[in-house]
């Protein structure tokens, strides 16, 4: 059954854009596309998971509305965020008559919309974008903002653009078929959220575990609408990470990257990572006196009931180290962390000690 999507707009003045966020909603993507490009070319892109279980299904509705539709499929996974990938994209793009009038949607996770939108925004000086999440965590998180880009062997989203999208539509339904580890993943970016900019959304997610437990659909919508505003707000006020202010959405996220980087993108999800990131941060900040137990052990808690790894992954600290020097966020060699000081409150910390975050790597 199809229900009223609601519309979450993104405001960047001529680069504004509408996330429309919904149960079964997925049915009117044609319509939702035509509102917002004169163009009739689609480039789908998407991975050997979702091509046979939306992709392909959307392109042939896109075709029976007229839209001429090439849907190009990369493998599954992290890996496929590389310049190989992006290259046989480019050369594939060419050879299907892709041109400037055309647009390329990406329907899939993370992986998919990074690839995709480094994709458009590189191929002929940049091609309209369109974002159909198809996991929670891209749902919440990846999908809005405009952040694409590839991996460098050593360096996690190391090329990249600043690329927003026309538009986003999030269909809840489709988590459905979403294995559920995957599913978790997604949940440690919902957490993420509560804890640097709204407490009582946190708490919310503490009162509803067996609904989220159980993918109950209304509260999905609520969940994705709140991370989704969230971002949107953080976006508006730093769209290209030049303030500061955006940087908060990277709390867990400098140890994340080292953790995905140290086990070559294949030995935890993205969520997973950050979920574990997360508690490192906590321990950091606490070390540093920022937080208390209670604010660790409550953050512990709500990822553990979500049933989030928590435990650092066996890799040398010298080696976690030396990839946290590659972050973004390290400013003239010096390592910064985005890190709490209180519950819906978080701020990028400078001249942190090696010590303090060797030592946070350690429950």
């Amino acid at each position: 059954m199809t229900e009223e999507a609601n519309i979450t707009r993104v405001q960047l003045a001529e680069r504004s854009y509408d996330i429309e966020i919904g149960s079964g909603n997925l049915v009117r993507f044609s319509s939702f596309l035509r509102q917002r490009s004169g163009s009739n070319h689609a480039v789908l892109i998407t991975d050997t998971n979702v091509d046979s279980l939306y992709a392909d299904r959307l392109g042939d509705r896109l075709a029976d509305d007229q839209w001429e539709v090439h849907v190009l499929v990369v493998d599954a996974g992290e890996l496929s965020k590389s310049p190989e990938v992006i290259f046989d994209l480019w050369e594939t793009m060419l050879e299907e008559g892709t041109d400037r009038q055309s647009v390329v949607v990406a329907v899939g996770g993370g992986v998919v919309g990074d690839l995709a939108g480094f994709a458009a925004a590189s191929f002929a000086r940049g091609l309209g974008f369109f974002q159909v999440p198809t996991t929670l965590l891209a749902q919440v998180d990846s999908s809005v903002g405009g952040k694409v880009g590839i991996n460098l062997p050593g360096a996690k989203n190391m090329v990249g653009a600043f690329w927003q999208p026309l538009g986003v539509v999030v269909d809840v339904d489709v988590l459905a078929t979403l294995p559920d580890r995957e599913y978790r993943a997604g949940l440690a970016e919902v957490v993420k959220y509560g804890i640097i900019l709204d407490e009582a959304f946190f708490g919310y997610l503490e009162q509803n575990v067996p609904a989220i437990n159980a993918h109950n659909g209304p509260t999905l919508v609520h969940i994705v609408e709140r991370c989704c505003r969230l971002k949107a707000d953080a976006v508006e006020q730093d769209e290209r990470e030049t303030t500061g202010l955006r940087a908060v959405l990277n709390y867990g996220h400098t140890f994340a990257h080292a953790f995905e980087a140290a086990g070559n993108y294949g030995e935890l999800l993205h969520g997973e990572a950050v979920s574990i990131g997360m508690m490192c941060a906590a321990r950091l900040a606490q070390r540093m006196g920022r937080v208390d137990q209670a604010f660790v052990s409550r953050q512990q808690a709500l990822l553990e009931a979500l049933h989030l790894p928590i435990a650092t992954p066996h890799h040398d600290a010298d080696e976690l180290l030396a990839l946290m020097k590659r972050d973004k966020k390290v400013d003239a060699g010096r390592l910064r962390f985005v890190l709490p000081d209180r519950l819906g409150h978080v701020e990028l910390v400078k001249d942190v000690r090696t010590e303090d975050v060797l030592a946070s790597l350690e429950a």
